[in-house]
């Protein structure tokens, strides 16, 4: 039996968050925020964007998606997350060799999430390019979109019990 979500924060998990678990350095953060996901403290979203990117990734991450799959809502590339994407591209906040990465962005924005969970530093958790990325939305009439890594979101649920 599902229970009820006792918060409606939707979060979008990136690729990144899948194979910290089994990263030395992000492993016990990654491991807690899927722990508060499998209680559903959260709606987790992910895409179909970390469902091909999870293709070639090992056999146990491939696993562990499998499983939060499972709770999650997946979303697919529309139209909508595509100009969105381009419109990041086009404002430089990265290049079109990061495209992807701009694509979670959008695709979190589009779904209505309340924040991406990200262990990328270089182009999604950075704190030059979340006001840069805050700024196309609102542009675009999109709400701004919070960005955290695993340890972040887990630090301040540990502080709400």
């Amino acid at each position: 039996m599902k229970m009820k979500n006792t918060h409606s924060i939707r979060i979008y998990i990136d690729t990144s968050v899948f194979g910290g678990v089994y990263d030395d350095e992000f492993s016990n953060s990654s491991k807690q925020l899927f722990k508060l996901i499998k209680k559903h403290l959260f709606v987790s979203v992910t895409s179909a964007v970390v469902n091909l990117e999870m293709k070639s990734a090992p056999k146990d991450v491939q696993a562990l998606f499998s499983e939060i799959a499972d709770i999650s809502e997946i979303i697919e590339v529309t139209e909508e997350a595509k100009n969105l994407q381009n419109a990041y591209l086009k404002a430089n906040i990265l290049t079109p060799k990061s495209a992807e990465d701009a694509l979670h962005v959008s695709l979190a924005t589009v779904s209505h999430c309340t924040m991406i969970i990200s262990w990328n530093f270089k182009h999604i958790v950075n704190f030059q390019k979340i006001p840069l990325y805050n700024a196309i939305n609102q542009i675009n009439g999109y709400a701004p979109i919070q960005i955290y890594s695993p340890r972040e979101v887990i630090e301040i649920e540990n502080e709400n019990f």
